[in-house]
């Protein structure tokens, strides 16, 4: 991921284990604040009640942006059957 990718109030999930902080991989935070030049992020970690539990700054690839929508404007839906 390049750290052009990575936008201030993102919703991201962790890509790693980070045990000092309670937080591991699949975790899922906000980008709150553009740290280093873009090179790092100001994380928050928020409960069901939106109280903050974290604020961490982490590396752009210690962090996953969540894509809601397709990736692609051009591209289209398609249902998927097992």
């Amino acid at each position: 991921m390049t750290k052009s990718t990575i936008k201030l109030l993102d919703v991201v999930a962790l890509t790693v284990d980070l045990p000092e902080y309670n937080l591991y991989r699949g975790q899922v935070g906000t980008v709150v604040e553009l740290l280093a030049d873009s090179a790092a992020f100001e994380m928050e970690f928020s409960d069901r009640n939106g109280r903050t539990y974290e604020s961490v700054g982490l590396r752009a690839e210690q962090i996953m942006v969540l894509h809601f929508e397709p990736a692609s404007p051009d591209s289209v839906p398609e249902m998927v059957t097992a």
